[in-house]
């Protein structure tokens, strides 16, 4: 995952915008551009015309930068490991396609992410935006390298830690909030995912990456559109209609994870989990929480309160006695059960979304002969793709009352290789009737893609071979999706396994709503 992560999030679902400061780029100058770190001796070749996003003139930054290998991908970016060709200095490169930026707001969350980095600059908890420079495909955000891994990994990796350790995690985490909102910042998506060591050291600093959600914002602004991802959005962000608390209460689903395994309000689906936000009904009944400090309970407590206007402000969770460097948080280790619900919280089911394109692909005609034909009627130009104009014309002659931004979300939800446009195969998987998934022959013939030796059972080998035509084969994935599927413990997906890994409601494929 990395700066960039793969999960798709489509924005702005709301009828009306922001009632934010918003920056337009009539009435702000282009986002300056930090000059190249100071060890670096040239700064990327200059190319010919004004770049469309950033306002300035285009430049070519694998002049300076080699590429290496992708260190992630979102909706619009892709991130990579680069190399300065004079110092050799590493650094992580998030590259957006501007082919991709279709409408106006989507190159104004662009260029206000870039804004709201350099504005950042200087905090520790903070990844470092060493320069922007757009070319004629994309807009390249030069950042420094997190090379110690996200969040979880940590935690998982050390196989122990403690409530001193959470509140160690959480100061960072709410150290990161309370900077940013003192600087006119609202985040937007804090969640694990987004936060990442700057190094393998022990006491590496922990840096918040993805600021594309990020708003300015002023004291008594509200804002409406709904954002964020689905287990740590706040209930007044589900009811449109919230200031920069919410921030507060994403950071408390974090720490109440950090101290039992699993998020506090969970659901099968989109649906259930929001609806369990709405309820509010905190658990502390179940283990580990009655081993777990009553003053760590209290600010879990003041973090999640349902009212934005009683939760704890950033600088109220920071002075509490549990969260102080000195405070009263036990360095006695925390259960070992937590670490393994973590982990299966944290294996993301790659497994799952491989199979669900793989039956996609082996649909019987009559079973997608009606897909066929939407697919065709909006494939205007008949060039074997959907773009978003295409599918904005087209959902309207069947029926459909959807939106500008519902159309978006579809266009990103279904576009599985981000490349802008939706092929035959991306529609069919997006728009099959789940019904089709739960059939015995679409489950074996999915079961028999990966299980390529025909043993009857999928092997580790077997799942990263799979994977790895997806990128997603790392050995770290591989392990997890194990871990979490296999449930006899011999190592290997028998069929009855994979069965039921495909029917069990799957939270962690929740879509996060956002552009990028």
């Amino acid at each position: 995952m990395g700066n960039c992560n793969g999960q798709l999030r489509p924005d702005s679902a709301a009828p009306s915008p922001p009632k934010g400061l918003t920056i337009h780029p009539s009435d702000h100058p282009p986002p300056p551009r930090h000059p190249p770190p100071p060890s670096s001796s040239a700064a990327p070749r200059p190319l010919s015309g004004i770049g469309r996003v950033l306002g300035r003139p285009m430049e070519d930054v694998r002049s300076t930068y080699n590429f290496g290998r992708e260190l992630g991908r979102g909706q619009f970016g892709v991130t990579y490991l680069v190399t300065h060709r004079t110092t050799k200095e590493q650094f992580a490169c998030k590259s957006i396609a501007t082919r991709k930026l279709i409408s106006k707001d989507d190159v104004e969350d662009v260029r206000r992410e870039v804004q709201i980095m350099h504005h950042l600059t200087g905090n520790r908890n903070i990844v470092e935006l060493k320069g922007a420079y757009e070319d004629r495909q994309s807009v390249n955000l030069i950042m420094e390298l997190c090379a110690g891994g996200e969040l979880f990994d940590r935690i998982i990796t050390k196989g122990h830690y403690s409530e001193r350790a959470a509140a160690d995690l959480c100061r960072q985490i709410v150290t990161v909030v309370h900077n940013c909102h003192s600087m006119g910042v609202m985040h937007r998506d804090l969640k694990p995912e987004n936060f990442l060591f700057l190094s393998t050291d022990e006491d590496s600093p922990l840096k918040a990456t993805d600021f594309g959600l990020s708003l300015f914002y002023k004291s008594g602004d509200v804002f409406k559109d709904l954002v964020g991802s689905a287990y740590y959005v706040a209930p007044e962000v589900l009811r449109r209609n919230y200031g920069a608390e919410a921030d507060i209460w994403s950071a408390g689903v974090i720490l109440y994870i950090l101290l039992s395994g699993v998020p506090p309000f969970w659901g099968e689906n989109e649906q259930s989990i929001f609806d369990a936000v709405l309820r509010g009904h905190l658990d502390f009944s179940s283990e580990p929480w009655p081993s777990i400090s009553s003053s760590a309970k209290d600010v879990v407590k003041n973090m999640l309160r349902a009212d934005p206007k009683e939760r704890a402000s950033a600088t109220e969770v920071l002075n509490h006695p549990w969260m102080r460097e000195d405070g009263d948080a036990s360095d006695k280790p925390i259960d070992v059960a937590v670490l393994t619900r973590m982990k299966q919280f944290r294996a993301m089911n790659k497994l799952k979304k491989v199979a669900l394109k793989v039956i996609a692909e082996n649909l019987s005609e009559e079973e997608i002969v009606g897909l066929k034909e939407m697919f065709k009627s909006m494939d205007t130009d008949n060039s074997g793709t959907i773009t978003f104009e295409e599918l904005k014309a087209g959902l309207p002659k069947m029926g459909s009352k959807l939106s500008e931004s519902e159309v978006r979300q579809l266009m990103e939800a279904a576009d599985v290789d981000g490349n802008g446009t939706i092929d035959y195969i991306e529609f069919i998987t997006a728009t099959m009737h789940m019904n089709r998934v739960e059939r015995e022959h679409h489950l074996y013939t999915a079961f028999e893609y990966f299980d390529e030796d025909k043993s009857g059972y999928i092997t580790m080998e077997e799942l990263e071979h799979a994977l790895k035509k997806y990128n997603m084969g790392d050995e770290k994935t591989i392990k997890e999706i194990i871990v979490e599927v296999d449930t006899d413990n011999d190592g290997r997906i028998n069929y009855d396994e994979f069965v039921a890994m495909m029917r069990k409601g799957n939270p962690e494929m929740v879509p996060n709503r956002r552009r990028r």
